[in-house]
């Protein structure tokens, strides 16, 4: 294509115009200058006359089909040539979910509006990666060809993303150097994660390709260890994941990618300190979808989440704690943090006073878990909470306690004596019945209720 947006097609049009009107031209003055009509110029110039005509229609043409064209001159082309959403000929056939056909640009608009179904069947669409449809590609381009239609070859339109077509060719450039030289693979892995940081529309082509993702990774699970991993490569990589993972029709796509979430383990575990926190924060993303907190926590992903947090890294410890929350909505989860020793390191935490609000809001979660209630009291937490409620003046720390502590008196009655010990010597409990949050004042009035309640004594003959 030429730099003023001129197709080889039309430059060649143009040529043939201007040699046909040249030899009008010199025909026209030898008819009016000849003293007898020559039939055979004359016949020659209208030859030439129609045959410009032509030339003009095939030009026109051209340039509507390159601008989207009109209903009139589509409706020749096949239905199955024409995009169901625009109704005229496709430049980018790409194929949905259902097996359905359209437009790239189109399907693009359709999709970023937040819509999941088709639009020609109204199916819901179980992800939103688009296939290029090659056969009706190259059926249109020679449908276009036998009719001297000119079609650009470069469809240089840009999405609705603002994306040309030399930006996925770049980005699939990218992707090609993942499996190249390591020096490649670095270089490679530093733009995607600047171009996903920076351009939303770089994270939505992740989602246009079954393949792309794969791609990302071969370093990380082509090599026998990690130790083989270059540790700036691995962290550009995890951290690339992480800038996919925020646009939300990329989630569940990655998630149920298979090398995904036991290459993030591996990051948990090993790398940079950035590495293993922004890997922690994929896993709260992805988390946000009901399924994916399955997954991941099925994949064994909470262990190396509990571990990180109880290595107590200032960077890698929210990132952590937040990815564990997220994941402890559904109940599977919070038996397996259980099992993976989140209450010991939680109130490990805690005694210390690091993240006090963040981890209670874990703790609160998983006191509807027998085990874990059993657990807080064997390590002491009856005497933990407590003191913190006479520390801290935030409602929402000392609503968590009282919400803890009331599962652990119900649970336990050997606690209860250590509590009613508290309230006789601070009034802890009943000063939140007077001033604590709502749910405060009913936890705390059922403990103290408990603790009121009249010891009943059995006697046997």
């Amino acid at each position: 294509m030429a730099n003023n947006g001129v197709s080889e097609g039309d430059s060649d049009m143009a040529a043939k115009a201007m040699e046909l009107k040249t030899e009008l031209q010199k025909l026209v003055k030898a008819i009016v200058d000849a003293d007898d009509v020559d039939f055979e110029a004359t016949g020659r110039a209208l030859q030439m006359l129609h045959e410009l005509k032509e030339l003009r229609l095939k030009k026109s043409m051209s340039l509507k089909l390159r601008s989207g064209g009109n209903n009139n001159n589509q409706e020749t082309a096949p239905e199955e040539f024409r995009c169901p959403l625009s109704k005229e000929l496709m430049r980018d056939p790409v194929i949905v979910a259902n097996g359905q056909t359209y437009d790239r640009p189109f399907i693009q608009k359709w999709l970023k509006s937040g819509n999941r179904t088709c639009p020609r069947t109204q199916q819901v669409l179980t992800h939103t990666i688009l296939t290029p449809n090659q056969l009706i590609r190259h059926m249109i381009v020679q449908w276009c060809k036998n009719r001297e239609i000119t079609l650009s070859e470069s469809l240089q339109h840009s999405s609705e993303e603002g994306l040309m077509e030399a930006d996925r060719d770049h980005f699939l450039s990218l992707l090609g150097k993942m499996s190249s030289t390591l020096q490649n693979q670095k270089e490679a892995a530093k733009e995607l994660r600047q171009l996903t940081k920076k351009i939303p529309s770089f994270r939505a082509l992740f989602g246009e390709s079954v393949n792309a993702i794969p791609q990302l990774l071969s370093p990380l699970f082509q090599s026998k260890c990690l130790s083989e991993v270059h540790p700036s490569l691995q962290e550009d990589i995890i951290t690339t994941l992480l800038n996919l993972s925020i646009h939300d029709n990329n989630k569940k796509l990655v998630a149920e990618t298979p090398e995904v979430i036991p290459l993030l383990m591996d990051a948990l575990r090993s790398g940079t300190i950035e590495t293993r926190s922004n890997a922690a924060a994929t896993l709260f993303t992805l988390s946000a979808v009901d399924s994916n907190k399955s997954i991941i926590g099925e994949s064994g992903a909470l262990k190396p989440l509990v571990d990180l947090l109880d290595e107590g890294h200032p960077l890698a410890m929210k990132d952590a704690a937040t990815a564990i929350f997220n994941l402890c909505i559904i109940h599977d989860n919070k038996d397996r943090a259980v099992g993976d020793g989140a209450v010991r390191v939680i109130f490990k935490k805690i005694a210390s006073r690091i993240h006090v609000d963040e981890l209670l809001s874990i703790l609160a979660m998983l006191s509807t878990n027998q085990k874990a209630v059993e657990e807080m009291g064997e390590l002491g937490g009856v005497s933990c909470l407590l003191s913190l409620m006479r520390e801290t003046s935030l409602d929402r720390i000392k609503e968590n306690c009282v919400a803890i502590l009331y599962s652990i008196c119900f649970s336990d009655r050997s606690k209860l004596s250590e509590m009613r010990e508290e309230e006789n010597t601070y009034g802890t409990l009943s000063q939140l019945t007077q001033d604590g949050t709502t749910r405060a004042k009913r936890k705390a009035a059922g403990i103290l209720e408990r603790l009121n309640r009249p010891l009943i004594l059995t006697h046997t003959a």
